[in-house]
């Protein structure tokens, strides 16, 4: 895979890198979200605020490597993208998607990474999205600092053996997960994939550190170890 070669447009968010806390430039964020990613992109599936912490958490993680699957056209993948290209963040981008042999409800077909078709900086391929990630991470030769994006789809089972899997495959790597608004029950509203969050962290406590967009739905949670980059 060709190197990712950064434009460098925006200077580095993080005031100071050596703090304990994900301490992140709110100004530029919010300029680079407004003329760089809400015109490509727009605000679907992903609002302003879950816009926010995607661009916090690769300007103050700073992964070499991302994966991410299920992620439909290609928008997941564009955002990183652009995140890697405007902050100078030479992060390698891996993209997965259903193969053309499967039937989903949410199978892009022809529309599969149209966000992203052409860009040398992501990286396409179909398949079972958490095992081909793991694959690829079990054959780099280097030292890496993963980020993998887990699209929640509302279902509990899912993600808890993905996040599961991530944890006990790749024990250093930062996790973003879609999907993990929490309601009550009675509701009606999918909780799986934070209830899956839930019981995996309570599995392993002290691991993670959690910032979550709670005011509205989709919702966004970040489970990174910030301690190990410092």
């Amino acid at each position: 895979m060709s190197e990712l070669k950064s434009i460098n447009i925006y200077a580095d968010p993080i005031i100071n890198p050596n703090c304990s806390e994900f301490e992140i430039n709110g100004y530029t964020i919010s300029e680079f979200i407004i003329k760089e990613l809400v015109p490509v992109i727009g605000i679907h599936p992903y609002p302003l605020n879950e816009l926010f912490l995607m661009v916090s958490s690769i300007c103050r993680l700073k992964p070499t490597h991302i994966f991410e699957w299920g992620t439909n056209v290609g928008i997941s993948a564009r955002i990183f993208f652009e995140i890697s290209q405007k902050f100078g963040i030479n992060s390698e981008i891996h993209s997965i998607d259903l193969p053309d042999s499967i039937e989903h409800a949410e199978h892009p077909h022809y529309n599969r990474g149209k966000f992203v078709k052409g860009i040398k900086g992501v990286k396409l391929y179909q398949g079972d999205g958490l095992a081909k990630s793991l694959e690829i991470c079990a054959n780099i030769d280097k030292d890496f600092n993963a980020l993998f994006f887990i699209d929640g789809d509302h279902g509990y089972g899912t993600v808890k053996r993905e996040l599961t899997a991530i944890i006990e495959a790749v024990p250093g790597a930062n996790i973003l997960l879609h999907d993990t608004f929490y309601q009550s029950s009675e509701s009606g509203y999918y909780i799986g994939p934070y209830q899956a969050i839930v019981d995996t962290l309570t599995d392993m406590p002290d691991k993670y550190s959690v910032i979550s967009t709670n005011m509205c739905l989709p919702g966004m949670t970040l489970l990174y170890k910030l301690f190990e980059l410092i």
